[in-house]
């Protein structure tokens, strides 16, 4: 037998073992184009082929998914939170596996699975296989990964552009939400949680489905992506610069025991404002009050670093 006829079908048998994906690459994300090559080089070098797509609007992502779903056994992102959350309903639908490449600036979701944020690392996690199912946060039909929020938070999206994210990264971030800060006003709400109806006055409301948030705060000491609840926290304060104090507090997720903070856990929210307010989810605008907040307990199966 020659050499030839030997070799033609191990190449039928290696191209059968390969895996494919299906790839959308946000290339207006902070390092999206240059980082998402060289991951997809890596990804091929493992045996995964993908079937690659760069968007125009975050409404393109999500049909996309659904129409080449069959050609493929797991969808990678290359992007940040928004991004994400815009595969979301399409993951819902198919069931697919999430391959994270984080490309954005803050990066929250790949921070709370222990995803590293070096490219070819990242990469490295997906080839591996190892998954996880995560839940999935709803407010207003609207899914997300990390936190939604009303008040400084939202202020702060509805004031960060895309070109300040791109430029500055997280030193945009600080800028911009120190800018919010100093013309922040507290606002009247109606929070109904398991523990009944509490009327706040606060500068910011925060339901967390994850962990990380806001470029690794964290929403609560314990929170974790698949507890299968939500964690709520009202920031009641009567000074703004109070905060200053409260920093550490919030890189821990122990906010909750400062006196100012009113933090509870539940299945299910709601939030009624005497006007209607934006509400930010994972760092996009997406909905405003009156709000139901609600959780998906493990809805999503993500790529994820296996434990040692």
């Amino acid at each position: 037998m020659t050499a030839t006829t030997t070799e033609a079908p191990i190449r039928a048998a290696a191209k059968r073992l390969r895996r494919r994906m299906l790839a959308v690459v946000n290339r207006h994300s902070r390092s999206g184009g240059v980082s998402a090559g060289i991951a997809i080089a890596r990804l091929n070098a493992a045996g995964v082929d993908l079937t690659v797509t760069s968007p125009h609007s975050p409404t393109e992502v999500a049909p996309w998914i659904e129409d080449h779903a069959a050609e493929a056994e797991a969808v990678v992102i290359a992007g940040g939170d928004g991004s994400l959350n815009c595969v979301a309903p399409a993951l819902l639908k198919t069931g697919l596996p999430l391959g994270i490449l984080p490309t954005g600036t803050a990066n929250d979701l790949a921070r709370t699975l222990g995803i590293p944020t070096a490219i070819e690392a990242a990469a490295d996690v997906i080839a591996a296989g190892h998954t996880q199912q995560i839940d999935l946060g709803e407010v207003n039909g609207h899914h997300f990964f990390n936190v939604a929020s009303i008040g400084l938070s939202a202020d702060l999206a509805n004031s960060l552009s895309r070109e300040t994210k791109r430029r500055f990264g997280r030193l945009g971030y600080a800028l911009t939400a120190l800018r919010v800060l100093m013309q922040a006003r507290p606002f009247h709400a109606e929070i109904v949680s398991p523990e009944g109806t509490a009327q706040v006055k606060t500068l910011q409301i925060a339901i967390g489905n994850g962990r990380y948030y806001g470029g690794g705060m964290a929403v609560e000491e314990s929170a974790t992506i698949d507890d299968g609840h939500l964690d709520l926290y009202s920031l009641e304060l009567d000074r703004v610069w109070k905060l200053l104090f409260m920093a550490k507090a919030f890189r821990d997720g122990r906010h909750g025991l400062w006196e100012e903070v009113r933090a509870t856990k539940g299945l299910r929210f709601e939030i009624r404002t005497r006007r209607p307010r934006p509400i930010n989810t994972d760092g996009e605008l997406v909905t405003f009050t009156p709000a139901r907040f609600s959780v998906l307990p493990k809805a999503i199966t993500v790529f994820t670093p296996q434990k040692t």
